[in-house]
């Protein structure tokens, strides 16, 4: 069984914790529709990434004239 044989310290446990805080994240505004979108990745909007288009978006779907 594992039992710490010294007591840590606030400081000690304080510094050891120093590198879990959240870091922010670096929004990019998307080349083809100025929407902000995560550096590196494609336009959830839009679907572009790099000038191109890389998935398809299907027309929205209204569900409630669907299902009446």
């Amino acid at each position: 069984m594992a039992v710490p044989q010294n007591r840590v310290t606030r400081s000690r446990r304080n510094m050891r914790r120093a590198h879990d805080a959240l870091v922010a994240s670096n929004p990019a505004e998307c080349s083809n529709c100025g929407e902000l979108k995560r550096p590196h990745h494609v336009c959830a909007s839009c679907g572009h990434y790099d000038s191109r288009e890389v998935v398809a978006q299907a027309d929205e779907v209204d569900l409630d004239e669907d299902a009446a």
